[in-house]
């Protein structure tokens, strides 16, 4: 029986090599289709050589995390084949470059010792020869079809057709070429395939051509010589009606779009991984002749990158910074003053696997306790979490909105694998949040009439940190006529002059601190903390992108294993929504923690402030982000009693 429009896809090559540029057609086609996908990027962090791959996931229905079984392997490098091989399914399907088959393990220096001799003594014990061809017969054995592709061949032969000897030469369109095969196997429209290569070269018509002809070439050959002779390959892709108002979006995208809707004014960066691809598309198409551009500014360091952010919000900009965690650890005296300073800026944090450089083009969940507590002393900050790419985008506006209505710094955390993330979602709905800009007013005089309930009385005069019942102060613009105020990094008095009165220190503190309060007075509860599924008495507790592979695997549990369990999402985690999450969790007999770090951070602040403590915990710090699959295995571990020990570490990931 075939399967149809259910498929998990993986190519991989050397950086450099175009597979990201392959993999995109390959989502784009399946989006043209009809068809839904989850698209998850790995790469290297050299610029060239080392592996990288991108897996794809594509159903007839909304897809959410990416799954460790491969039903299809695109391979035009020795060392894809040889990293992947063990994630085919035993039904799966090989498409390989001929070309391949002979290279000898110790000849992929890339991968390390460790592996080769793995590798090595795999094949040995299955009495086979240490190369491509000997992986690429192991699979064989365990009921593995494979399809061999004569690239240089086909090349060359597409040379001759065009009358151009030199194109013979550009094996770059090998990783086009080998896209184009799969598709064949998949019978998958021909015209999708050229539409989408068309599309993703849009920009060189005449690199999209030569694109075009090689894939229609090449998916010709293909199926001529193995779908029309060979019935048996189990998988298909069938276009379905195109959907309307959908998008296909990658999360750095979604952020640069939010941060649009928003009205951010100004945005700073300094090259780093994952953060730098937003502020790229920020400025890939950056306006700046009309009402609503977005000025960004490349700036010398993150230090300057957060400061320039604070003095365009100070200006009454909407204003961000983005940055991974390197570069927010640099940033964090200046979080201090605006903290002090109560000034709305933006900081988006792209998180990655630390410490130091760490694994910079890698995933990790390992920032949370250091968002909430960056920077010496005590001033208030909102700390937010997304789950996905949709949530990134409406997040990315409401972060602008809490920024200057509470009057304080707003971190934004997301993360390599949203960053890097692809799906096919519903058009984005602007009308959803309505900006606030809080007490932001345009005068001396419509600043006092906006202070009410004040605890000083008002002499006609501007004061900027004015104590008033809840805390948040009118604000003006820097230069707004007669309104007079200083900015320090010092203790101030209502005026901002530098004081070190006992008493005073205290009505500021207080002021200041009392905002986390009125936060969670006023910020929605499903802006807080969101609860997936009914109450059960066994529930699943995390934050940010681990969400996709949670609500998958609990639908797998249900449907595989006929077990009920929830999942409570905390999207606001300072200030911490204590009474939320202790509404949400009253019945749950067993709660598991789910996280992407060693220490599981998210139980610490659970148990400092609701104090309770998790029965289990699944982390992973491999790097590589969860699958649903390797969820559903702990989960349901877990529920039937097979593991020994309270904590689960996850280890799937190439």
């Amino acid at each position: 029986m075939k399967v149809v429009n259910r498929l998990s896809w993986v190519t991989g090559g050397p950086q450099g090599s175009g597979v990201d540029t392959a993999a995109n057609i390959f989502a784009k086609a399946c989006a043209l289709g009809g068809l839904y996908i989850f698209g998850k990027r790995e790469y290297h962090s050299n610029i060239k050589g080392e592996h990288s791959y991108f897996s794809i996931y594509v159903s007839e229905e909304p897809v959410r995390a990416h799954v460790d079984d491969i039903d299809m392997l695109v391979v035009f490098d020795a060392e894809t084949l040889f990293r992947h091989a063990k994630n085919v399914v035993s039904d799966g399907v090989v498409v390989y470059d001929t070309s391949i088959a002979d290279t000898k393990i110790d000849d992929v220096q890339t991968l390390d010792r460790r592996r080769r001799d793995e590798l090595a003594s795999l094949l040995s014990s299955n009495s086979l020869e240490g190369t491509a061809r000997g992986m690429l017969k192991l699979l064989e054995m365990q009921g593995a079809r494979l399809y061999a592709i004569p690239c240089h061949d086909l090349l060359q032969d597409i040379a001759s057709k065009r009358n151009e000897p030199s194109l013979g030469k550009l094996t770059r369109m090998i990783n086009i070429m080998m896209l184009a095969s799969s598709l064949a196997l998949l019978e998958y429209d021909q015209q999708i395939l050229a539409n989408a290569i068309r599309h993703v070269f849009k920009a060189k018509k005449s690199i999209a051509d030569l694109n075009v002809d090689a894939a229609l070439y090449t998916y010709n050959y293909t199926k001529a010589k193995y779908v029309n002779e060979d019935g048996s390959m189990r998988y298909r892709l069938s276009a379905r009606e195109p959907m309307h108002n959908m998008l296909l979006m990658q999360g750095n995208q979604a952020v640069a779009l939010g941060k649009m809707v928003a009205g951010c004014r100004f945005q700073t960066y300094y090259p780093i991984t994952p953060a730098s691809d937003e502020s790229e598309f920020l400025e890939a198409n950056e306006v700046l002749d009309g009402k609503g551009s977005v000025v960004v500014v490349q700036t010398e360091d993150e230090i300057a990158a957060i400061s320039m952010a604070i003095g365009a919000g100070l200006s009454g900009a909407r204003s961000s910074t983005s940055t991974s965690g390197p570069g927010f650890s640099l940033m964090a005296e200046a979080l201090g003053w605006a903290g002090m300073n109560e000034v709305p800026v933006v900081v988006t944090l792209y998180q990655r696997a630390g410490p130091s450089t760490g694994l910079p083009t890698r995933h990790e969940q390992g920032d949370l306790l250091f968002a909430i507590h960056a920077g010496h002393g005590e001033f208030p900050r909102i700390v937010i979490a997304s789950g996905d790419v949709e949530e990134a985008f409406y997040d990315a506006i409401r972060a602008f909105n809490y920024a200057e209505r509470y009057q304080m710094p707003v971190i934004h955390i997301v993360d390599k694998a949203i960053a890097n993330s692809i799906i096919v979602c519903k058009e984005f709905n602007p009308t959803l949040v309505k900006i606030d800009r809080g007490l932001l007013v345009d005068s001396v005089d419509a600043a006092t009439a906006a202070t009410v309930n004040v605890t000083t009385p008002i002499d006609g005069s501007y004061l900027r940190f004015k104590l008033t019942d809840d805390g948040v102060s009118p604000r003006v613009r820097l230069g707004t006529p007669n309104a007079i105020f200083w900015n320090t990094g010092d203790e101030h008095d209502e005026r901002g002059h530098i004081t070190e009165e006992p008493d005073l220190r205290v009505m500021m503190m207080d002021k200041r601190m009392s905002k986390l309060d009125l936060v969670l007075k006023e910020v929605s509860e499903d802006e807080q903390v969101v609860m997936h599924g009914y109450r059960s008495d066994a529930t699943v507790i995390s934050w940010g992108s681990t969400k996709g592979a949670i609500l998958d695997a609990i639908d797998m549990l249900k449907a595989n294993d006929g077990i009920d369990m929830n999942f409570v999402q905390v999207r606001l985690l300072n200030p911490f929504p204590s009474a939320r999450v202790s509404s949400l969790l009253e019945g749950t007999r067993l709660l598991i923690d789910v996280e992407m770090n060693y220490s599981a951070q998210l139980a610490r602040l659970l148990r400092a402030n609701i104090q309770r403590d998790p029965d289990y915990y699944v982390v992973k710090y491999n790097g590589r982000p969860m699958s649903s699959s390797e969820v559903y295995e702990a989960l349901k571990g877990i529920i039937k009693g097979s593991i020994k020990g309270k904590r689960v570490v996850l280890r799937h990931g190439v």
